[in-house]
């Protein structure tokens, strides 16, 4: 039984180079979903403050049309609006493979590259529409 072992753990890698791993198209998909639900936590603080700003008094709300002026914060809400269109997206491919639909191998990569390439086209438009 000893000796089994030992091989085992002779097979396992002892280092892991992180940058020669290469992920599938899926598990991209996957991963940014999950990072543009994480982001989308955090921006639903930050509307909910600007919404409470907004509604004080009609000179908070000039304040924070005015804000709307500043780069980083249409650079915020431009990177809100484009986490929130990916997840939306990823979301919706996610409900269609829970029907059974998209779970083969190039049927699960051509939808997540459809995903990429529509969050791109929403990005770029929302952007379009920030600035």
């Amino acid at each position: 039984m000893e000796l089994s072992e030992q091989n085992v753990k002779k097979q396992r890698p002892v280092h892991l180079d992180l940058q020669t791993i290469r992920f599938p198209a899926t598990a991209i998909a996957s991963i940014l979903h999950r990072v543009s639900g994480v982001i989308m936590l955090f921006a639903v603080g930050i509307l909910i403050w600007l919404l409470n700003a907004s509604l004080a008094s009609a000179e908070s709300f000039q304040g924070v049309q005015a804000m709307f002026d500043n780069f980083i914060v249409k650079f915020v809400i431009w990177g809100i609006m484009t986490a929130l269109g990916y997840h939306l997206l990823g979301g919706i491919r996610h409900l269609v493979m829970d029907t059974g639909r998209w779970e083969e191998l190039t049927s699960g990569n051509a939808s997540a590259k459809a995903v990429f390439v529509l969050a791109v086209a929403f990005s770029i438009i929302v952007g379009i529409w920030v600035w």
